[in-house]
């Protein structure tokens, strides 16, 4: 694990998430939309783009539909064939197979749209805070049991993709790097440390001390690792600071920002843009950022023809 400053850093913006227009009006769902903030935020320094459709993640049938991602993208791609993009899956009714949960990613790797496969190593409760603070007594699971995870990681080792690995909680590490000991994770990936403000039912506090914990674990990976504040600004509150000093990558955006502005996507990636030329790190374009999480299948092959 590196803590090189001379290494560029890996911006990627998350666009929308399930943030709604009355939450924050900038917040992209259009195709037309997505493709317009995804481009200026490219320009400003990000290198990933990760963005949700309308299909919902929580309450829905278990299934995405794969062209309401890939109409924007094939648009995007058109213009940036070195975008790097991430989807989402969602959280289906109990009785719903992982292959069904994951087709629509599959899919679009088949066409050839995605570099990276989400890994989801494990679960999490679904709540929401009280008016008083406690949270409220929800039965929604974000559920990835040990099965799903697997059918992850073997899904991107099939279709030759790098994986973004999502760590909400610490277990979800040790899952990964017990696969990492054991020589049973394919070539490629980022891990993604999802911290949690206060109001979020998910996650290490977003301190320089809950980051040094997951540093620990992960002493000896080969992985890049980026953070992400849910709930709190990454810039405002440090967090982004502390992984850029040593060696880790950012993600911001309107899904996890939380904080007293409604910001635009392109404003949070120009401040952590701003933030690591103060602390003389340079930025890295999509293809570096390739090169740093080893995307085996980089560029993709219509990124390549377009």
């Amino acid at each position: 694990m590196t803590t090189d400053l001379s290494t560029p850093l890996i911006i990627e913006v998350s666009l929308n998430g399930s943030v709604s227009p009355d939450a924050n009006p900038h917040v992209p769902y259009a195709d037309e939309d997505i493709v317009a903030q995804a481009l200026e935020c490219m320009a400003a320094g990000a290198a990933l783009v990760h963005n949700h459709t309308r299909d919902p993640v929580f309450g829905s049938t278990g299934r995405m539909d794969a062209e309401d991602y890939a109409r924007p993208w094939r648009e995007l791609l058109r213009h940036r064939p070195d975008a790097i993009l991430t989807p989402t899956m969602p959280v289906g009714p109990d009785g719903v197979p992982v292959e069904t949960r994951y087709a629509h990613i599959e899919a679009m790797a088949e066409e050839g749209l995605i570099a990276q496969g989400l890994v989801d190593p494990g679960s999490f409760n679904i709540t929401a805070p009280l008016p008083d603070g406690s949270f409220a007594p929800t039965t929604l699971v974000y559920r990835n049991d040990a099965r799903d995870s697997h059918y992850y990681i073997e899904a991107c080792r099939r279709h030759g993709l790098g994986m973004s690995i999502s760590i909400f909680e610490p277990g979800f590490v040790k899952f990964i790097m017990a696969h990492e000991r054991a020589g049973k994770l394919p070539p490629g990936g980022i891990l993604k440390f999802y911290f949690g403000a206060d109001s979020m039912p998910f996650g290490l506090p977003p301190t320089e001390k809950a980051l040094e914990a997951y540093l620990e674990m992960i002493v000896g990976t080969r992985l890049p690792w980026l953070v992400s504040s849910f709930g709190d600004d990454c810039v405002g509150c440090g967090l982004a600071e502390a992984a850029i000093r040593r060696g880790g990558h950012v993600q911001v955006g309107i899904e996890p920002y939380g904080g007293p502005r409604q910001p635009r996507n392109v404003e949070l990636v120009e401040e952590v843009v701003d933030l690591a030329r103060r602390l003389g790190r340079p930025i890295a374009t999509p293809a570096q950022a390739a090169e740093i999480m080893n995307l085996p299948s980089y560029p993709v092959r219509f990124a390549a023809a377009a």
